[in-house]
């Protein structure tokens, strides 16, 4: 077994962490202004126009009962968005609201009683039950500088209280949380890969491991948002256990769901 401590998830929080030089934050920050700088398949199918927030603007207050949509949309949290950000914005908001971007019906997981297919091109994970995708989440996913493996996989531990051995929360030196982790892959140097709760930037940010919405962590960890409603990392996890979890120790799963990791990161559009 690999120790706690070895499943690092080698992270990229770009703004959310230290351990990365401020130059080098300033440097992404600039190059990545936001969701509108990534490039999906599903783009083509989605009419939507780029906006850039202005002061005082945020998800809740431009698209009231929708913001959960947009956020989704756009694989964003709410951390992330702030003046100078740009979005997509549906043209249609309903667009946003009916926004599926992998199969409803997965032919390969046919058999299985529960099943997880990560699209690294459109950055969502769908959870199957016999095939039928039962719910489906936004992610990051690994950059260039550390990519998500792809193929087949099988989750094969889970931890609800697990930890950054790498990386600290900005500011502290708080080890930086990994809640509601899901092992699906250690490689041959004994690092491990994790689905888990962390910031979604609205691109590709990890070094490896599948992030999730976790608000209620942003707010222990950030103070923000004030009234977190967002986590998807504890809602695959019950769903991959079958149940809630309270114990904090880690959990050996000896036939856990298969795990797909399909296609590539995705690009950003052409000068």
């Amino acid at each position: 077994m690999v120790p706690a401590s070895r499943g690092m998830c080698i992270l990229l929080l770009v703004i959310a962490m230290t351990g990365i030089p401020a130059v080098l934050q300033a440097e992404l920050a600039k190059k990545l202004r936001g969701p509108c700088a990534v490039v999906y398949p599903s783009d083509a199918v989605v009419e939507w126009d780029c906006r850039t927030l202005r002061q005082k603007e945020s998800l809740e207050t431009l698209f009231g009962e929708y913001w959960v949509d947009v956020a989704r949309f756009n694989r964003i949290d709410r951390r992330h968005v702030g003046v100078g950000i740009s979005i997509k914005v549906p043209r249609r908001i309903e667009d946003a609201a009916n926004f599926q971007p992998l199969p409803l019906f997965y032919p390969t997981a046919e058999q299985d009683e529960q099943f997880i297919l990560v699209d690294l091109s459109e950055q969502f994970l769908g959870a199957y039950e016999y095939g039928a995708l039962r719910f489906s989440l936004p992610i990051t996913s690994g950059n260039g500088n550390g990519p998500t493996p792809t193929g087949e996989f099988r989750l094969s531990a889970a931890h609800r209280r697990h930890q950054s051995s790498l990386f600290t929360v900005e500011g502290t030196d708080r080890p930086y949380p990994m809640n509601y982790g899901l092992r699906f892959y250690i490689n041959r140097e004994g690092v491990s890969y994790w689905i888990h709760g962390r910031d979604l930037p609205g691109y590709p940010a990890s070094h490896g491991c599948i992030g999730l919405y976790d608000e209620p962590m942003q707010q222990e960890q950030y103070g923000f948002p004030k009234d977190p409603e967002l986590n998807d990392a504890k809602r695959l996890f019950e769903w991959a256990l079958g149940r809630e979890v309270e114990d904090e120790k880690l959990i050996q799963l000896p036939q856990g769901p298969r795990v797909h990791i399909i296609g590539l990161v995705p690009g950003r559009p052409k000068p």
